[in-house]
């Protein structure tokens, strides 16, 4: 799918502050956002989660395979999300991107944001030798019918936070808890999985980075300091 026209090209930062908490991660998308607003740049945000699972706004209970002190005492927190989507779980293994971008540039049209992002997704496994798909009705990234990358997305005034989760590594005890997407029956992989080997998530960031250029004709202006955003470090 091509991604936006030489016109609108513009730039992003990245920001990839490792692992973070999920409400952590939530605090900084929001400061990130109020800051977009104000003019500052796009940002990716790619980090890693401790076990979480998330209901979204489609979410519900029967997609939980635990009680609630189930998932507690399994080291795993519990959180209703605001993204769109239904059940999922994030753990290490995983690489999270939150982009916190202004969808102006795309008219609005979030249908567009979505396939965008799963563009970026299947190019980043096409880097690792790995043929990626799209399924009719279902959002997200597909490799031989078996899910490998999620999307929820939220928007508040046309900022967009909340994002996506590609499974670099196999978690299978983590989704072994929930019914994934609210679909029984669904088969999960991982990149690993898929190329039989292990990736380093550096690996996997960088190519993800280019990717995420390509599609939205941004250019990567290098790494973002959300503390001190007048000292971001050009790449």
């Amino acid at each position: 799918m091509a991604g936006l026209t030489p016109g609108a090209k513009r730039r992003f930062f990245s920001l990839c502050p490792g692992r973070l908490p999920y409400g952590a991660a939530l605090t900084l998308q929001e400061e990130l956002v109020q800051r977009r607003r104000r003019g500052e740049d796009d940002v990716l945000i790619l980090l890693e989660h401790p076990p979480v699972v998330t209901l979204g706004r489609s979410g519900r209970e029967g997609g939980l395979r635990l009680a609630a002190a189930d998932y507690a005492r399994s080291g795993i927190e519990l959180v209703h999300s605001g993204r769109g989507g239904d059940v999922t779980y994030h753990g290490p293994g995983q690489l999270i991107g939150y982009p916190i971008l202004d969808l102006s540039v795309l008219g609005r049209d979030l249908h567009r944001y979505l396939r965008l992002l799963e563009a970026v997704l299947i190019e980043t496994l096409a880097a690792f030798g790995v043929t990626g798909e799209r399924i009719a009705g279902r959002t997200g990234v597909w490799v031989g019918g078996a899910k490998i990358a999620s999307i929820g997305i939220a928007v508040r005034h046309w900022i967009s936070y909340h994002g996506f989760a590609l499974n670099v590594a196999d978690d299978r005890e983590g989704f072994a808890t929930i019914v994934p997407c609210g679909l029984p029956g669904v088969a999960l992989t991982s990149l690993e999985g898929e190329v039989g080997r292990t990736v380093s998530r550096a690996a996997v960031t960088e190519v993800l980075i280019d990717a995420f250029s390509l599609h939205f004709a941004s250019e990567h202006a290098g790494l973002y300091d959300p503390t001190h955003p007048e000292k971001t470090v050009l790449a």
